[in-house]
């Protein structure tokens, strides 16, 4: 498979003249969509001319593997939207993924380790957001490590980028364990370090649903939109970047998720903006058992798999509240970040005209957790027609042990007592209605039961109707 062009969108975060810039230049290499990476950059899926390059200067076009350059991953898309550490706002990630100027060898994560949606550990260097404010913890995976390894100090925010280049060149040294990177990059960059005081603890959140119309507080709404396909036509994208720029909404964000997000819409414009997207026949609300994938770019066989699988959860009414899966094959080089990893094998050489079937290894993340970076085989070689029973043995196997297990040695080392309590969630986004806390920003008093709202009552997030709210239990 030929690798295709890539953008390189520091952190994920460009704005509307950006973006639609590039899908000018897009139509002008003969393109009509572009899709979105797991690094939060724009790919170019088809061939394109190159010889056209220069008529696009503002764009620099490159392939990761030829040329070594990789994109900044950052959670600024969950500023706002999801739990986040208080100190990290969406203007603090801003401030400090401009400090990287020069063009990356090494994949750096930007993280908040309260939200889910972005992966921590996928980089080579990863900053991850501490309770002191302006500092994070490091873990470092250079190219050739088996295992990420934390680095014995925080990192002053405006010291990332130093490090990040002190480390870039002692890769020539091939350093083998941190405390040599350590010593060399303390030796050759002067920095603010703090000492690392506590662990990091990254608790445990199910995985968030990132689609459709939801609202930030009284006035203000974020919008999710996501193609199954990962290819977003370029007229379409052109005209909301215009639509961004009149309701005056400076930045649009783009997740590992192949999907992208929009925030700060005006309560005033989001008639407005349910018009545009009907008038474009925009789909959203899909379920959660089709956004929770990570697939290759460009994979046909990949997205045929998928769509069998998710066919087969659905006509068992199988739930993966939680869950995350990814597809993977036995040459990649991507580092996993789902709960679990569906992994293709190499085909064996064929004598003849004598077809193999292709055959599949099942992963699964310690506890089902991709941020302990543990994953236990859990079975090898099984026909495609055997997986969607193992996934689903799988996924029973997740609510078993849920609250259960014991953490990783990064994460709060102790077992919780388990409490169960009644609450009413909405089935399109999963928001929760609690009677104890009620719902302020309706006005709805604490200790309220739920069968006397009022029948006007919607969804504080996505704003469906009280019919959509049902009943669970959730085990603390």
């Amino acid at each position: 498979m030929i690798e295709p062009y890539r953008l390189k969108i520091n952190g994920g975060v460009l704005s509307p003249g950006e973006l639609k810039y590039i899908c000018e230049a897009a139509e002008g290499l003969g393109l009509d969509a572009i899709s979105f990476g797991s690094r939060q950059d724009i790919i170019f899926p088809e061939a394109i001319d190159e010889s056209k390059f220069s008529e696009f200067d503002k764009i620099n076009f490159f392939k990761p593997k030829r040329d070594g350059i990789e994109n900044i991953a950052s959670s600024y898309v969950s500023a706002e939207i999801l739990p986040s550490t208080s100190w990290l706002t969406s203007d603090k990630y801003l401030y400090v993924i401009e400090q990287f100027k020069k063009q990356q060898k090494l994949r750096i994560n930007i993280t908040d380790p309260q939200q889910r949606l972005v992966p921590l550990f996928t980089g080579n260097i990863n900053f991850i957001a501490s309770e002191h404010e302006d500092y994070w913890y490091l873990y470092v995976r250079l190219p050739g490590w088996q295992k990420t390894k934390m680095y014995p100090a925080l990192i002053y925010s405006w010291d990332m980028d130093k490090i990040q280049l002190g480390i870039e060149n002692i890769l020539q040294e091939e350093p083998e364990t941190i405390e040599t990177v350590f010593d060399l990059v303390s030796d050759a960059t002067n920095t603010n370090n703090r000492t690392v005081d506590k662990p990091l603890e990254v608790p445990f959140y199910p995985f968030p649903y990132y689609e459709g119309m939801n609202r930030i507080g009284t006035d203000r709404y974020w919008l999710g939109l996501y193609w199954r396909n990962n290819r977003y036509d370029t007229s379409f994208l052109k005209a909301m970047c215009d639509l961004c720029s009149e309701c005056k909404i400076g930045k649009i964000s783009i997740t590992p998720w192949k999907s992208f997000i929009v925030k700060g819409i005006p309560l005033s414009s989001k008639l407005k903006w349910e018009k545009f997207l009907g008038k474009f026949g925009i789909n959203v609300r899909h379920s959660m058992l089709e956004m929770n994938w990570h697939l290759p770019v460009n994979d046909k066989d990949a997205l045929n798999l998928k769509k069998y699988l998710v066919t087969n959860f659905d006509q068992n009414d199988i739930s993966t509240y939680g869950l995350t899966f990814g597809i993977t094959s036995y040459g990649s080089d991507t580092y996993n970040f789902t709960s679990i990893v569906i992994e293709k094998n190499k085909q064996p050489e064929t004598i003849g005209d004598f077809k193999i079937r292709d055959t599949y290894n099942l992963l699964y993340a310690k506890n089902f957790d991709p941020n302990t970076r543990e994953y236990i085989m859990h079975v090898q070689d099984v026909d495609k027609v055997e997986l969607p029973g193992l996934l689903m043995e799988l996924s029973q196997l997740y609510f078993e042990q849920l609250g259960t297990e014991k953490d990783d040695e990064i994460f709060v080392d102790e077992v919780l007592e388990t409490e169960t309590e009644s609450v009413y969630q909405c089935t399109d986004c999963l928001t929760v209605y609690n009677e104890s806390y009620g719902d302020l920003t309706q006005d709805i008093l604490p200790n309220t039961l739920f069968k006397d709202l009022p029948e006007t009552y919607q969804c504080s997030l996505c704003e469906a109707p009280k019919s959509k709210l049902t009943e669970i239990t959730l085990v603390h």
